[in-house]
């Protein structure tokens, strides 16, 4: 009776489970080239994004003659100045 109880929660589990995908999106660069791939001979497949870049024109460059495009991240975090503390007069 308990292998069959575990058994049957085992395959529950499974099928209750979803795969979860990793971040796509590299929250520290404004923006980010969609490459699209076939996967080539072996198949697969699958397309990636590379967030490694810090301008519209610097991303085009690179995506220059691929199959790839670029886009805003909307991810982008940019790092704010650490706020200055006023001293108030006494």
């Amino acid at each position: 009776m308990r292998l069959s109880i575990l058994t049957l929660t085992a395959i529950a589990t499974l099928f209750v489970a979803a795969p979860v995908n990793a971040q796509r999106y590299d929250p520290r660069y404004p923006v980010c080239m969609h490459v699209y791939t076939d996967g080539g001979i072996g198949g697969g497949g699958g397309d990636y994004f590379d967030c490694s870049f810090t301008s519209m024109p610097q991303c085009r460059a690179t995506a220059s003659g691929r199959a790839a495009s670029c886009d805003v991240n909307p991810y982008y975090a940019p790092e704010e100045p650490p706020r200055r503390r006023h001293k108030k007069p006494h």
